[in-house]
């Protein structure tokens, strides 16, 4: 009579414990995985990404979102000894549309954290020029007798000059030209404040204003 014994079930159970095991670290990893997402995504406070973004702006200090080139056209007139001498001056000049970031302060700064929304109040834009293209300037002349043999052509150029001057920011005070610079202005703190947070995985709404400007 043979003996017949069963074998050993430590063979069979081993395949079920390797499976085991590892159905044990792939959950722990997954755990692990979504604890350290969590714990990441808190790391990433809106508020605190937002005040990092302003003091980068306030080290930047001046933003010149826009230039635009303007041309005067002005004439004076001088009259003396019976005379009359006339001078035309052509001045064109670049003027600049500067933002004070250096002035942003944390309170110009309303975070809605119910909508994920950022409204950034800006300063008013500043002007900064005109820079005078002196090689582009034209200059027409009357009255050569009276420029001649007075002091005219000088009084009237220094005339030209200041009225040149103050006729190309007045073009620069336009309303198309400042509604231009003030949009870009908007879009580009928009972008600086938006990209931070989106890098964060912040889906965020960031508006720029101007104070007293209505809201978009």
């Amino acid at each position: 009579m043979t003996d017949r014994t069963d074998p050993s079930p430590a063979p069979r159970l081993l395949p079920r414990l390797i499976l085991l095991a590892a159905a044990a670290l792939l959950a722990l990893a997954a755990w692990w995985t979504v604890s350290a997402w969590r714990d990441w995504q808190r790391g990433y406070d809106p508020q605190t990404v937002v005040a990092a973004s302003l003091q980068g702006l306030q080290e930047q200090n001046v933003l010149v979102p826009f230039t635009a080139r303007y041309v005067a056209v002005v004439t004076s007139t001088q009259a003396r000894l019976g005379l009359e001498a006339k001078k035309t001056l052509i001045m064109p000049g670049t003027v600049r549309y500067e933002l004070d970031l250096g002035s942003l302060k944390p309170s110009d700064l309303d975070w809605d954290s119910g909508v994920n929304a950022l409204t950034v109040t800006l300063p008013p834009l500043r002007l900064a020029g005109p820079e005078i293209d002196i090689d582009a300037i034209s200059e027409y002349r009357d009255g050569v007798i009276l420029l001649t043999l007075t002091d005219a052509e000088k009084t009237l150029d220094a005339a030209n000059r200041k009225a040149a001057q103050a006729e190309l920011i007045k073009q620069a005070r336009g309303t198309t030209p400042m509604r231009l610079a003030q949009n870009a202005a908007r879009v580009a703190i928009e972008q600086s404040f938006a990209m931070p947070l989106k890098a964060a995985g912040i889906d965020a709404k960031v508006t720029a204003r101007f104070a007293g400007a209505p809201p978009r």
